[in-house]
């Protein structure tokens, strides 16, 4: 056979890095702060949820495709919940949809609103299924770049590198904030101008929110809540990092009929459905009280602050997040410039997996020497892991 196995616009992803690291860190009993699982399960009262719809033969068989009606209206009160105050509500008949995970909203949102040829823009570094996407719905990635700053200790959006970016070919913007890997949480000012370009240049968004219970500083705004982006969004959340279930793979669409229509007509030939006895769990978790979401968010922000004092001490460069579980670092004050050959050494010299910031880069120049940790972890597995990065 000489034709190749794998389509040439995905064989260059090939396997990733986070199996790669995966498997490093169980080969050599490292502790693993590369992929984001949390260590822990999350809620029992969400866990005994799954149990009894299982036991009642709830959703054992196909589920409806646009989702179990409980959970679609458990997002919907979701979104009106925690967003109504700036006028977002959704109707969960026509306007929610249910995803095994957010990687799938992300394919089927791209595949059915992206045609060959069209440009999309990324903020890069990006979590690498977005780049994969693209590729599969045949359009063309165009990469705007988040950079640190040695003043603030953060990473920025520079708005008119975007406008730069923007020609006549852009269909489309995919943002995710709060943004991973480098912890940014895009400011009210920063989503304005987006929300402006969008309109004034007719452009669909597609934006991951995935995190957007997990901000330690700022605050997460939907963009699908600002003047001129309910009718043109696309709002993807997802149950694994908010209740810490990543193997139950629930995700959601948000968005107006027209997006929800176009986005399901895609994800039927993907998974058609999935996951239904955990949908109805995930409903019941939507519902869990405001003192769940707040404690969350204290639990991660002391992880993040033990995380990122130990990196610290053990030589690297902190920019310390504003949001997510993830913290990216400077391996160069440490006499280190290669991300990927540092990645693949820690385990045998500290006992710790990481994962090299550059796969997440078109311009894997501008990510050599950042790699990013996991914080989603006990305190003890943060502490020891703190402790083994001394070596170095």
């Amino acid at each position: 056979m000489d034709r190749p196995l794998l389509n040439r616009r995905l064989a260059a992803f090939g396997t990733t890095i986070f199996a790669e690291m995966s498997a490093l860190a169980q080969r050599t009993g490292s502790i693993n702060l590369g992929q984001g699982f949390p260590d822990a399960d999350g809620p029992e009262e969400v866990r005994e949820a799954a149990v009894r719809a299982l036991r009642d033969g709830r959703g054992n068989q196909y589920p409806p495709g646009p989702g179990v009606p409980e959970l679609r209206a458990a997002v919907a009160a979701h979104q009106q919940r925690f967003y109504g105050h700036r006028g977002l509500s959704y109707d969960p008949d026509t306007e929610v949809l249910v995803t095994a995970g957010a990687t799938e909203a992300i394919a089927a949102a791209l595949l059915a609103l992206v045609e060959p040829g069209d440009e999309v823009i990324a903020l890069e570094p990006y979590y690498d299924s977005y780049a994969a996407c693209i590729a599969m719905a045949g359009g063309h990635r165009v990469p705007v770049t988040l950079r640190p700053s040695a003043e603030t200790g953060r990473y920025h959006l520079d708005l008119d590198e975007l406008r730069d970016a923007l020609t006549d070919d852009t269909r489309l913007l995919l943002l995710n904030t709060p943004h991973n890997p480098t912890g940014t949480v895009l400011s009210s000012e920063e989503l304005a101008v987006i929300a402006e370009l969008a309109v004034e240049r007719d452009l669909l968004v597609i934006t991951d929110e995935v995190y957007e219970h997990l901000v330690f500083e700022g605050e997460h705004l939907p963009l699908a809540s600002f003047p001129g982006m309910r009718e043109r969004t696309v709002t993807i959340g997802s149950a694994g990092k908010t209740f810490s279930f990543t193997g139950w793979k629930v995700g959601w669409v948000t968005a107006a009929p027209a997006l929800i229509t176009a986005v399901r007509s895609a994800k039927q030939f993907l998974t058609y459905v999935s996951a239904g006895p955990f949908q109805y769990a995930v409903a019941e978790a939507l519902a869990l009280p405001d003192s769940y979401f707040t404690g969350l968010r204290d639990d991660l922000r002391a992880k993040r602050d033990i995380l990122a004092t130990g990196l610290a001490d053990a030589g690297f460069r902190v920019f310390r997040p504003a949001g997510t579980y993830f913290i990216t670092t400077d391996i160069r004050p440490l006499g280190e410039s290669d991300g990927f050959a540092f990645c693949r050494s820690l385990p045998e010299r500290a006992g710790v997996v990481a994962i090299p910031n550059a796969v997440f880069y078109d311009h894997q120049d501008q990510g050599a020497p950042f790699v990013r940790f996991a914080f989603c972890k006990s305190v003890e597995v943060l502490r020891e892991a703190a402790d083994r990065l001394k070596r170095l």
